[in-house]
């Protein structure tokens, strides 16, 4: 009997929930640092990998690195796709991650000391008025380069052994 094979879309959507649980638990117990960033994106990276794995698993490998690829790339852009959504909300709903973010640059600019104070007022002027232009544009650039990467790599170590004759029989 064969095994079922778990829809990309239920595997992309536990990957984003453990994510944003992970990210409510980091904000809401104040526990910001940049170490704890990093574990969102472990749990991305390391779950497109074990999703490719499963589900070569389910289909008994059988399949070449391009389909493996796929599936993997297809979580990538729903887990993308949530994770944008939920910054959106979670930055309108919670506005002072704006201005935090806004004074952790103005602080990194006054350290730099290569900026005026009328070329910081600038910045963080522009920063402002497209923090969230800004904030979607890097989470799809970071969603998608990470994810990526996670499905060559995944597609890279999951077995294969397609079924050459499997392509020749749908032919006739």
């Amino acid at each position: 009997m064969e095994q079922p094979i778990t829809s990309t879309s239920s595997k992309g959507v536990t990957i984003a929930l453990i994510m944003i649980v992970l990210s409510l638990a980091i904000y809401f117990l104040d526990m910001h640092n940049a170490t704890l960033g990093w574990i969102s994106y472990a749990i991305f990276f390391i779950g497109i990998i074990l999703s490719i794995s499963i589900y070569g698993k389910q289909i008994n490998y059988n399949s070449g690195f391009g389909n493996y690829f796929t599936h993997g790339f297809k979580i990538t852009a729903l887990v993308t796709v949530i994770m944008i959504i939920f910054t959106a909300i979670f930055i309108i709903a919670f506005p002072e991650v704006k201005e935090k973010a806004l004074e952790a640059q103005r602080e990194t600019m006054e350290k730099m000391g290569t900026l005026t104070d009328d070329q910081m007022k600038k910045s963080a002027e522009l920063t402002s008025k497209f923090f969230m232009v800004f904030t979607i544009g890097g989470t799809l650039l970071q969603y998608i380069i990470l994810g990526t990467l996670a499905a060559l790599v995944g597609a890279g170590i999951t077995k294969k052994k397609p079924n050459i004759n499997q392509g020749l029989n749908e032919l006739k």
